[in-house]
């Protein structure tokens, strides 16, 4: 096991830039510091740093160790940091990650119960793309990511893919291009301007191939990682954009759009991706308990 006395002196080391440095910060001697340093490298079997005149440079394995060891102390402060206002506040620390093709009405929809509770719960929120959530999940920086899929198998990240429920899809439209349309749908959206969510959203997928079944092509003029981008797009005009039918009638009175139309064959699910298999977070289970109300079984197309 590595001796963390020793991965700590390296670990300033690298962030001083020098030993003499290292040693003034630790208030040790520079000889102590390059033993530890020596022994950490003799343990590994791997030379941590190259001579760069007066300074040290890290080796390619140093620079892998560097980020093992900012995660490894940053963690201990944070856990300090914890202790110490746990005797004071109450509040729990929730670490939420977003995956950045989930729309955020639906994740504040999601979250909102988690607030609701006795027990105060202060938010740490974090959108990114799924794989960069899920590698800080396997840090344990995160407590809990929001996502529109399960856990991609080649990835090979342990966590458990918790269902939170699905809905259908609604198509929106500002009033400008709405009066262009025959308001017959799905026919409306024949050679329509089209704005969809780029390929890191699930749901891309599903609605082209819904698209295609239809027989129907509309001239797509965008993609969209951010979804709320899509909609301040869709707000003025530049195309029909799609949103999930649980937040439709939201979207339609904030953005002043109007909704073309909606199908149940486009399904829109979501799921909390943690560490536990069975959630025993009261936050967690809140968020879970709540989804499963709001997001109603799946029915016929209207």
């Amino acid at each position: 096991m590595i001796n963390f006395k020793h991965l700590h002196y390296f670990w300033m080391t690298a962030k001083q830039g020098s030993i003499t440095k290292a040693s003034e910060h630790l208030h040790i001697t520079p000889q102590t510091i390059s033993g530890q340093i020596q022994l950490l490298e003799e343990q590994l079997g791997k030379a941590l740093f190259n001579k760069a005149g007066r300074n040290l440079a890290l080796t390619d394995t140093g620079r892998m160790v560097l980020s093992y060891a900012d995660e490894i102390f940053s963690l201990g402060n944070e856990l300090e940091q914890s202790i110490r206002t746990a005797s004071t506040d109450r509040t729990s620390l929730l670490r939420v990650g977003i995956a950045d093709s989930i729309p955020k009405s639906i994740a504040y929809r999601l979250l909102a119960p988690a607030m609701e509770l006795e027990d105060p719960i202060r938010f740490l929120c974090k959108e990114n793309s799924l794989e960069s959530l899920l590698g800080e999940l396997a840090l344990h920086k995160l407590d809990l990511i929001i996502a529109d899929g399960p856990i991609p198998p080649h990835l090979g990240v342990r966590g458990y893919n918790h269902f939170l429920g699905e809905c259908g899809t609604a198509f929106m439209a500002a009033p400008s291009l709405f009066q262009q349309t025959d308001n017959r749908f799905p026919q409306c959206l024949i050679d329509a301007p089209f704005l969809i969510p780029s390929d890191q959203s699930l749901i891309q997928v599903k609605l082209l191939q819904w698209l295609e079944k239809q027989h129907i092509h509309p001239k797509i003029m965008g993609e969209f990682d951010d979804r709320a981008l899509m909609k301040t797009f869709g707000q003025a005009g530049a195309g029909v954009f799609i949103v999930p039918e649980a937040i439709a009638a939201e979207v339609a009175s904030q953005f002043h759009v109007e909704i073309l139309g909606h199908t149940e064959e486009i399904r829109e699910q979501f799921f909390a991706i943690a560490t536990e298999q069975r959630l025993t977070n009261p936050a967690l289970i809140a968020i879970k308990d709540a989804a499963k109300e709001w997001l109603k079984t799946p029915k016929s197309d209207l």
